[in-house]
């Protein structure tokens, strides 16, 4: 069961990074997938991968929040 657990959280995070540029959703995706090969790792004792994702995750996250406020900024007005 932990082995599906790695392979789901695994392809989540195959499958958001390579559409990570149709959507923000998809960057908040990958952080989920990131937080979940960590804990995979960490159940499997495999810390020093443990840390790599956790530090994944929290980078992912640092950008879907920058995306997120930058497509919430209004379009500049042009002069006129």
């Amino acid at each position: 069961m932990l082995t599906v657990f790695g392979s789901v959280a695994v392809t989540i995070m195959l499958l958001s990074y390579w559409l990570e540029r149709r959507s923000k959703w998809m960057v908040l995706l990958f952080a989920a997938g990131s937080a979940l090969t960590s804990v995979y790792s960490g159940l499997a004792a495999v810390y020093p991968i443990t840390v790599i994702e956790a530090l994944w995750a929290a980078v992912a996250l640092q950008r879907f929040t920058q995306r997120l406020r930058r497509e919430r900024r209004p379009a500049p007005q042009a002069p006129g």
